[in-house]
């Protein structure tokens, strides 16, 4: 398989072997590594080998491809560390939060008490939201 590097992207210097990472799942599509930041014991991040910038960039093929790898290494995760829970999410795109232009994956592991909190904590808009308003927008889209 022919896997698009970008010089100047880290993660695809990490595909590459130019730098190392403590691997916690692969295959010839996905590399799962452990975060060198972590949010939680087991942070694992999970990226394509082909770079894209963001999630929308990826075509459907490499989605059915990513979402095996993703589901392995979620797998992998849990039998070797076994949380309570895990968080899995995207930040895509700087505004979120996106520190590396490559789309790539967070598995938090989770634990009873550990403090942290769900999906929702992460923003809450300050205005009331529409969301009859909003669906009506998506309907007719």
């Amino acid at each position: 398989m022919t896997v698009k590097i970008m010089s100047d992207c880290l993660f695809c210097k990490i595909v590459a072997g130019a730098i190392p990472n403590y691997t916690v799942y692969e295959d010839d599509n996905v590399l799962a590594f452990l975060d060198i930041h972590p949010c939680s014991q087991g942070h694992t991040v999970v990226i394509p080998k082909k770079h894209f910038r963001e999630i929308g960039e990826m075509d459907a093929d490499s989605w059915q491809k990513l979402a095996a790898g993703l589901q392995a290494s979620v797998n992998t995760v849990q039998k070797v560390l076994q949380p309570d829970a895990m968080n899995i999410g995207i930040n895509d795109r700087p505004v979120a939060g996106q520190a590396v232009a490559h789309a790539h994956w967070h598995i938090i592991p989770r634990w009873e008490g550990d403090g942290g909190g769900s999906m929702h904590s992460i923003i809450r808009s300050r205005e009331k939201i529409d969301v009859p308003r909003l669906a009506g927008l998506f309907q007719s889209f």
